[in-house]
């Protein structure tokens, strides 16, 4: 499609395909990035002009660039403190992470991507910012798109999240560690008599609260309670916390940490995986092992990072394949884009077609796009590197990056290996 702005924003033609559609969509979606890229220029180029004429006004230097983010938000029809949000980030970007900001500016990475990066580098030096900013979205010599362009939300979170624990672990912990004083608990209005009611909290906190939820649910559905899945988390949430189901006996909770044995026994610094919530510092995670009060699970990985790999001859992923998939995955759905839960393990190649219950040929999905690729039209197929190609109907193909503990074959393990595996797993720590 080579149309001008203004005939992109006439709308696709009457009697336009489907193939047609989706690349117009596909097209307003670019320009929205460049837009956006473009915005954040005329903001920064907005306050250096504001702080020019203001000091050759007289303004006090404390007092200089004051009333632009105010600006910015009437000019955008947000409110002031996303004004001064918006006015931040662009000043980052243009700044300091030249290759985000260019992906923006061809039209590959939106606001939001650009806000995840510079969020999750806010503790680093500028220098270290710079440095997971070349080596995320730097295009390759060739013209090549970097991975992150295809990672959903979570994905590129845990991206940044991983390198920056890499080149500044202290800036990491020292900042979580403040973040740590600021849990809370809020309740705000929802529509029709119901209520919002957040909690944040230290990440082995919370991931073990919505573990506990979550396994509630599984049991009562397995009981044939009638009750959807998040009715009755919602429900044991108020039982378990206003103590009106009385004393009930506490269900084993598990959280798994992905782990190398060296990270846990040798001190390295190589980042864990909290699964439900990403990278953590390992440092972190060693001290969170010898606090538990919950039953933990440590799936260890080769040096690389790669867990060991499962293959079945059923048509249903047994559960021990199941998890090892969810694991693998991240929890995440694989769909591109898509940063839902998993809820089903399902082929890539469809068993009816021959594909095999293997780990290469499985991946995690939602609900949602479990349900869709199965519609009239739909292909996917397994890449030879892990990765996941999409086909729709319409005939646009879509890639999902292979996650970072994918491998081909099983990894060989050493005898002392194995024992050290067996032994850990499911094995309860003392408070």
């Amino acid at each position: 499609m080579n149309e001008t702005i203004d005939q992109l924003l006439t709308g696709p033609p009457l009697g336009a395909s489907e193939s047609e559609l989706v690349d117009w969509i596909t097209r307003l979606e670019e320009v929205k990035c460049v837009a956006e890229a473009v915005q954040a220029e005329a903001a920064v180029r907005l306050e250096d002009a504001v702080r020019t004429r203001q000091a050759e006004a007289g303004v006090p230097a404390r007092k200089l660039g004051e009333g632009v983010a105010s600006q910015i938000a009437l000019a955008r029809r947000v409110s002031p403190v996303k004004g001064a949000s918006f006015l931040g980030l662009a000043k980052v970007l243009v700044a300091e992470m030249p290759h985000t900001y260019a992906l923006m500016k061809t039209g590959l990475f939106s606001q939001w991507q650009a806000t995840i990066l510079a969020r999750e580098t806010a503790c680093l030096s500028v220098e270290d910012r710079r440095v997971i900013d070349y080596q995320l979205c730097a295009l390759g010599e060739d013209g090549q798109v970097p991975r992150v362009v295809a990672m959903g939300p979570r994905q590129l979170e845990n991206a940044a999240k991983k390198l920056a624990i890499t080149l500044d672990q202290e800036s990491v912990v020292n900042r979580t560690a403040s973040a740590e004083k600021d849990r809370r608990v809020s309740v705000r209005p929802a529509p029709d008599t119901l209520t919002w009611l957040g909690a944040l909290l230290p990440v082995k906190d919370g991931v073990a609260v919505y573990a506990a939820l979550d396994q509630a649910a599984k049991a009562a559905q397995a009981a044939g309670d009638e009750r959807t899945r998040g009715q009755v988390m919602a429900d044991t949430l108020v039982d378990r916390v206003t103590g009106r189901a009385g004393a009930d006996a506490k269900p084993r909770i598990e959280v798994k940490i992905v782990m190398t044995a060296d990270a846990l026994a040798n001190d390295s610094n190589q980042p864990a995986m909290v699964e439900g919530y990403g990278p953590v510092p390992a440092g972190w995670a060693r001290e969170a092992l010898t606090e538990a009060e919950v039953f933990v699970r440590r799936l260890f990985t080769d040096p690389a990072g790669q867990l060991v790999a499962m293959e079945s001859r059923s048509r249903k992923a047994p559960d021990g394949l199941a998890e090892f998939i969810t694991t693998r995955d991240g929890g995440i759905c694989r769909t591109v884009g898509c940063d839902a839960p998993i809820r089903n393990i399902d082929h890539v190649e469809r068993h009816a077609d021959g594909g095999e219950t293997r780990a290469e040929n499985l991946q995690g999905l939602c609900e949602r796009c479990n349900q869709a690729k199965e519609a009239l039209g739909w292909q996917a197929r397994p890449g030879p590197d892990g990765s996941i190609v999409t086909i729709t109907p319409t005939g646009h193909t879509y890639v999902s990056p292979p996650p970072e503990t994918w491998r081909p074959e099983p990894p060989p393990l050493s005898t002392a290996e194995f024992v050290l595996r067996d032994v850990l797993l499911d094995h309860r720590l003392a408070a």
